[in-house]
């Protein structure tokens, strides 16, 4: 028997969701996720490259920039969603440095041409974020404390530290407008609906929902088609299982999901169903271009007719999103499913994920 540990809390998303909205509503709720969009852009354009690194943390002083810069003047976006945005992007942006920091640490262990020593200062310049900045931005810095009296040549490892940033950093873009988060005091309850704040002041738009449930925290709104989805993040208890004692190896692979060390495999034959849905959105996307140029060429030639029959026929999304979804939705509760048995049958109390080796 499983027991439960009051100590050990873990956050997870619960969905609830609202009833069928009316148009204008649904024009007010994409206006919003659209100029969240345009705000997170806005941040990722001036705060992603290598002169920000060291502003990152914390988001405030970003915050305090962004509200003086009159974008949210200019955009009358409410404050709610403004900031939020901001935070976002800035998370993001950290995101980004982690996964470019990770590929270079990589290439420094690969690399056979580095000493221990060499390995050591570059390592240790990555957890460094004032150090690093100063490197990617030729700027004089204190030798970090682990890499002194090191027998290495600083100009030749910090020249080759900026070429492999280069490699690896990209600025980050979104062009999703469908979701955006509002903070708990820019939202209330009353008659079964959340009433978000709108961009009159101290009005707000009515969003019945299915439910009565009610929240504190913030929360993310996915639109859909005629309704919308709240993401709410939740605290739950940790379930301890006396019995799950193992330790086991995980490598995840393409064709079969995972096989593990004692050659029990969960997940056979993954690609059979995720290949014919790969290839099928490749063949479907590949027209979709072809006529989405088409679509382009008619309009600029001035044959609005045939443009017109192209954006009926050709250019809608709901049947394209319904069976992308749909697909998505089997594959979900295949490897779910697959997990969940993994864990029943062999009760791990540690899961290590194998990584495969790769070098250059």
């Amino acid at each position: 028997m499983g027991t439960v540990s009051s100590d050990n809390t873990v956050t997870k998303t619960i969905w609830q969701y609202s009833l069928p909205l009316p148009d204008e509503t649904m024009e007010f709720l994409r206006g919003i996720a659209a100029d969240c969009c345009k705000v997170k852009n806005h941040v990722f354009g001036k705060y992603s490259g290598i002169k920000n690194l060291n502003n990152l943390t914390p988001v405030y002083n970003i915050l305090n920039e962004m509200r003086h810069c009159g974008l949210r003047e200019q955009l009358n976006l409410p404050v709610v969603y403004y900031e939020l945005a901001i935070a976002d992007a800035v998370t993001n942006i950290k995101c980004n440095w982690g996964t470019v920091k990770n590929k270079v640490g990589e290439c420094i262990t690969a690399n056979e041409n580095l000493s221990e020593g060499d390995k050591i200062y570059l390592r240790t310049v990555l957890k460094m974020n004032g150090v690093y900045a100063a490197i990617l931005n030729h700027q004089e810095y204190e030798m970090p404390r682990n890499a002194a009296g090191l027998d290495i040549d600083v100009k030749r490892l910090n020249n080759l530290l900026c070429r492999l940033t280069r490699r690896y950093l990209i600025q980050p873009k979104t062009a999703g407008n469908d979701t955006f988060r509002v903070s708990p005091n820019g939202y209330s309850y009353k008659n079964g609906a959340i009433r978000i704040v709108c961009r009159i002041p101290r009005k707000r738009i009515s969003i019945p929902l299915r439910d009565n449930r009610i929240f504190d925290r913030q929360i993310q709104i996915q639109i859909r088609q005629n309704d919308v989805a709240l993401a709410v993040p939740v605290e739950a208890r940790v379930k301890k299982h006396q019995d799950y004692a193992n330790t086991i190896y995980i490598p995840i692979g393409n064709k079969d999901m995972f096989t593990l060390s004692n050659e029990h495999l969960y997940g056979a034959s993954l690609e059979e169903l995720t290949n014919p849905e790969t290839e099928r959105l490749s063949k479907k996307n590949r027209e979709r271009r072809k006529m989405y140029t088409t679509y382009e060429q008619s309009a600029e030639d001035g044959n609005t007719k045939k443009a017109a029959n192209i954006e009926v026929n050709n250019l809608g999304k709901l049947k394209y999103d319904r069976q992308k979804e749909r697909e998505k939705v089997r594959t979900t509760t295949f490897i779910n499913s697959e997990i969940n048995r993994m864990i029943r049958n062999e009760k791990p109390f540690r899961i290590v994920i194998a990584k495969q080796v790769t070098k250059n």
